[in-house]
């Protein structure tokens, strides 16, 4: 299985870590670099530009499934998280999966007056009963790259009244996406998306749009955004646009050039490619005598090889130690010789090479 990155892609190393942080495309750091200079040369358009954020959003609309009018960008998921945790009324439950990313529980947790409540993410459908007002969690878990049950966790949610809020960070840019079918759905751009950091999109269905307070409104929440520099904004946007934050305009110049590469690719071709390469993965560690967490996940995530990291890291393989979890992921500039490298150093046949086996300095 060759790589679908093409000449857009040259990592120095085995890279296999793209749920701690996607590689940016050479068209993306060329947007970046550009800005930079203009800003540093006192440009005309001053920090950035307002149609490549628009593009950015546009290009996540196209992988989310929703119009751009439902889509909210900023800098930060919990941020974004952060506006449905305010706008819950005292007292509301908030059900999640135990050990999901903290980003996504912090902002209830915060806030002292709501009731949170976890369960196991296979029994997370179960665990949704009267009263619960919202099931937060992630598509994909960080820790071992297991899966949520998608549409059980949506009819439950609607069959007692509750809302849904998705965390689709470790799984939009390879994994089919239909944002409108959970109330809220937050995605960092990082990670599989390709952006650089500073990245963040939100979408809110037209439905749930005015259970939201914009807490974080500021003038690029202004339905007229230059009239709304001084003061109180007196009218937001009446789209899902009323909860942006402010743009980092040099992130989004970059996600917008990301964004159209995935689309050129198409995540119908980006999803085979890297469950192939998981697929391929978990064979080989079964082969040397490990049990990987089962699924079908572009994340691998193996109990108790953790501590394997710095070795494969030493042998110019790059991947993570999560919850004691060597945790693997593919995307589409991973190819199998890539597999078959982090299962050369797992079997101890791959050497550290020369360069890497010592570290440099004194």
């Amino acid at each position: 299985m060759d790589t679908l990155g093409g000449a857009e892609f040259a990592p120095a190393q085995t890279y296999l870590n793209t749920a701690t942080c996607g590689l940016l495309p050479r068209r993306t750091v060329e947007a970046v670099k550009l800005l930079a200079e203009e800003n540093a040369a006192g440009g005309p358009d001053g920090a950035g530009s307002f149609e490549a954020v628009a593009a950015a959003r546009a290009g996540y609309a196209r992988i989310a499934g929703v119009d751009p009018d439902r889509v909210a960008i900023g800098a930060t998921v919990s941020a974004h998280v952060a506006i449905v945790a305010a706008s819950l009324p005292v007292g509301a439950e908030v059900l999640y999966p135990g050990g999901d990313f903290s980003s996504l529980i912090t902002p209830f947790a915060v806030r002292g007056d709501l009731k949170t409540r976890s369960a196991p993410l296979e029994e997370l459908a179960d665990a949704v009963r009267p009263g619960t007002g919202l099931v937060a969690f992630s598509c994909v878990q960080s820790a071992d790259g297991r899966s949520a049950d998608l549409p059980a966790i949506r009819e439950a949610a609607a069959a007692h009244g509750a809302r849904t809020l998705l965390d689709a960070t470790q799984s939009a840019g390879w994994l089919p996406l239909d944002a409108g079918a959970c109330d809220y759905t937050v995605a960092g751009g990082y990670k599989f998306l390709l952006c650089p950091r500073g990245t963040s999109f939100l979408t809110v269905t037209e439905e749930a749009q005015e259970s939201l307070v914009p807490v974080h409104g500021g003038w690029f929440a202004g339905d007229d955004r230059y009239g709304s520099c001084y003061g109180p904004v007196e009218r937001f946007a009446a789209s899902a646009r009323r909860f942006d934050e402010a743009p980092a305009f040099l992130a989004y110049h970059g996600a917008e050039r990301s964004l159209a590469l995935l689309r050129e690719i198409g995540i119908e071709a980006v999803h085979p490619h890297v469950t192939g390469l998981a697929a391929r993965f978990r064979d080989g560690v079964r082969a040397l005598g490990y049990e990987p967490v089962p699924g079908v996940s572009a994340t691998v995530a193996v109990p108790g090889l953790g501590h394997r990291q710095p070795e494969l890291a030493r042998a110019g393989v790059l991947v993570s130690d999560r919850a004691g979890n060597l945790r693997v992921s593919f995307h589409l500039y991973n190819s199998a010789a890539d597999v078959d490298r982090a299962l050369d150093v797992l079997s101890g046949l791959s050497a550290a090479p020369a360069a890497a086996a010592a570290p440099a300095g004194g």
